[in-house]
């Protein structure tokens, strides 16, 4: 293709159907192909002038043919592409967590990822007791990928398995993080599942040990060794009758039939919820083993209290990191326990904070949620 016909196209291309065009104009189309000025054989040429600083591009018929002929080529779109974005993530192995402390079936949930054999397991239990820390601590722990995904009521396959996104004009389908999970033989975390609706029964076949069929790119994908699933949720997946955890559902029976064991996470032991205690505070710079003490055993009282149904809520462990947290800040154990029970009722907040001075005897609310410190007096025990 010549420099004449390349400008004409060009013209072509940057106004389409017009034919009559100004000298700025056509040195617009000029930069635009890399001549610096418009071409002398239309500026210089009586047979394209019509007028003062006015050409008529096409005025010579012998061009138009040609340049009808090129505009198809040049002004055609480019198909869309549908490409798959390679899914391998890395760096997922979760950093290890030096004041954790291992506890109840710690090493049971360990030894089952430890084997890198597929055996689905389903962890339940209260509000922050540790299910999800303890899973991610062992596959730090084991160096394990730790693929973590919370569910919700509006969670779907496009979430799970993956979907379509635009990526520079492109249509490009990733990944989800199921699949990544399964093609890095990594553990995959199912984080609140019992808030799912029936949307997850699209991972039956992946619950089973077996390949999916992505269907929206025509594609099997095997599990590759070491693949595991974990669930966790604050039900055993029949939903909350008590309120407690709203917007958790009834589960597929057959969705639930597939993990072939349940674990009852409760909170630990109060010898080693101290330990934890302790090691939060010693983190913090707040090294206090006497506070350590109080504050797991006013802990221990208000969750017997709760089993008893003699409260509706329970302080856990992980508001007793709050609480160490807020007192890392605020310097005071009475202000630092209010700021992290404001959450609940007066009447229950009222009790909790009651109960705590009855078990540390020299903290003493004052009007302003401020602590004093009194000599021991004789204080009756009664929690509530």
């Amino acid at each position: 293709m010549n420099k004449r016909d390349t400008f004409l196209n060009a013209a072509t291309a940057m106004f389409p159907k017009q034919t009559e065009f100004s000298r700025a104009e056509l040195v617009e189309v000029a930069n635009s192909v890399g001549m610096k000025y418009a071409p002398s054989w239309i500026v210089k040429s009586d047979e394209f002038k019509l007028g003062n600083g006015l050409y008529s591009l096409f005025a010579n018929s012998n061009l138009a043919p040609v340049q009808q002929q090129e505009v198809a080529e040049v002004v055609e779109l480019p198909k869309k592409k549908l490409a798959v974005l390679d899914s391998t993530v890395t760096n997922l192995i979760p950093s290890v967590y030096d004041n954790y402390v291992p506890f109840g079936q710690f090493s049971d949930v360990k030894n089952i990822i430890k084997s890198k054999m597929f055996y689905p397991v389903f962890i339940t239990g209260l509000s922050g007791n540790g299910k999800t820390m303890m899973v991610e601590q062992i596959c730090a722990q084991l160096k394990r990928e730790f693929f973590r995904v919370n569910i919700t009521i509006e969670t779907d396959e496009d979430d799970l398995l993956g979907g379509y996104r635009l990526v520079d004009g492109e249509t490009v389908f990733f990944d989800g993080p199921v699949i990544q999970a399964m093609k890095q033989g990594g553990v995959l975390l199912l984080d609140e599942i019992d808030l799912a609706s029936n949307k997850i029964m699209c991972l039956q076949p992946i619950l089973e040990g077996k390949g999916i069929l992505l269907k929206k790119i025509n594609q099997y994908v095997q599990p590759a060794p070491g693949f595991q699933i974990v669930a966790t949720a604050n039900t055993k997946g029949k939903g909350s009758d008590d309120g407690r955890f709203i917007g958790t559902n009834i589960l597929n029976e057959a969705f639930l039939e597939r993990f072939p064991i349940c674990i009852e996470q409760d909170y630990p032991a109060v010898t080693v919820e101290k330990k934890i205690i302790n090691k939060e505070l010693t983190s913090v710079g707040k090294p206090d083993d006497d506070f350590a003490d109080k504050l797991t055993k006013w802990a221990d009282i208000i969750r017997k209290t709760f089993l008893d149904g003699g409260i509706d809520e329970i302080i856990a462990t992980r508001r007793l990191v709050h609480i160490v947290k807020a007192y890392a800040v605020f310097g005071d154990r009475m202000k630092a326990i209010q700021m992290c029970i404001n959450r609940f009722d007066d009447e229950t907040k009222s009790a909790f904070i009651d109960l705590y001075t009855k078990v540390d005897e020299q903290a003493v609310e004052t009007d302003f949620g401020e602590s004093v410190t009194e000599p021991e007096t004789s204080v009756d025990k009664t929690p509530f």
